[in-house]
């Protein structure tokens, strides 16, 4: 099923639209047992590393794990969004401990921007996309489950933050009235699929369930995108020519 016209209004207003049950259970149970396995052997000397980058990283380009965006629908909602897109090769799958497996392993994850001022890398590097999607792999019920958290229509005031207060080198990732956001966690189960613009910040809680909380996220880039990273990251509609061209939602216009 297409976009509708409320969804388009709602992902150009908040940045964010969730497809419930996109993902048929055949492909979770693929991508997810095949995670399950390689998690039985994580050490946690491993864990820090792994949340700064990606858990099971040899199986980020394994074909069951690729299907997840590629044989769904969500490849066509992202085409949709985007106009044209490049070619998805690897996933990053992301794990959220059990803090009561690992206690203080894997703490929260402040407000950010993917590939922006990363902790890991060197501040003047952008490692930006256009879209990320993401698949909920394990149950999400509560904030408290290790859920993403997104600030909705954040992407408009990081937008300004990095045309007017943002230069390459700064180590900030957000401005601080975002930073002190706490944002709405992605609550769900598996087979949910999360649309969400690159410039929505959003951080991450702590595990306080018995279980690991899985995701697998799809970083989709505009075929322009890498050779326009700054650009992009002033202008939240560059990669969106198909949005830029219509009408603010009415909630917008004053």
């Amino acid at each position: 099923m297409p976009l509708t016209r409320e969804e388009k209004d709602a992902f150009k207003r908040d940045g964010v639209v969730i497809r419930r049950g996109l993902v048929a259970p055949a492909l979770v149970h693929r991508a997810s047992s095949l995670i399950e396995t390689w998690y039985r052997d994580l050490q946690p000397n491993d864990i820090p590393a792994y949340s700064q980058r990606t858990f099971a990283p040899e199986l980020g380009s394994h074909p069951d794990i690729l299907a997840l965006y590629g044989q769904t629908e969500a490849a066509e909602l992202a085409t949709v969004l985007l106009g044209a897109i490049l070619p998805v090769t690897t996933t990053q799958i992301q794990v959220r401990v059990p803090e009561s497996e690992f206690p203080g392993v894997q703490p929260e994850k402040t407000m950010h921007v993917d590939g922006v001022s990363c902790p890991h890398l060197d501040p003047r590097e952008l490692r930006t996309f256009s879209l990320l999607v993401g698949v909920v792999l394990s149950d999400v019920s509560s904030a408290q489950d290790g859920a993403l958290h997104y600030q909705p229509g954040g992407h408009h005031t990081m937008a300004d933050w990095f045309r007017t207060q943002w230069a390459l080198g700064m180590t900030e990732q957000v401005p601080p009235e975002i930073g002190h956001e706490q944002g709405v966690p992605l609550l769900g189960v598996p087979g949910d699929v999360l649309l969400m613009h690159h410039l929505v910040p959003h951080s991450v809680g702590r595990n306080l369930t018995p279980f690991p909380r899985v995701m697998a996220y799809f970083r989709v880039s505009h075929p322009h995108h890498p050779r326009r990273r700054l650009e992009a990251l002033r202008d939240p509609w560059l990669d969106y020519p198909a949005l830029a061209a219509t009408a603010q939602p009415a909630a917008d216009k004053e």
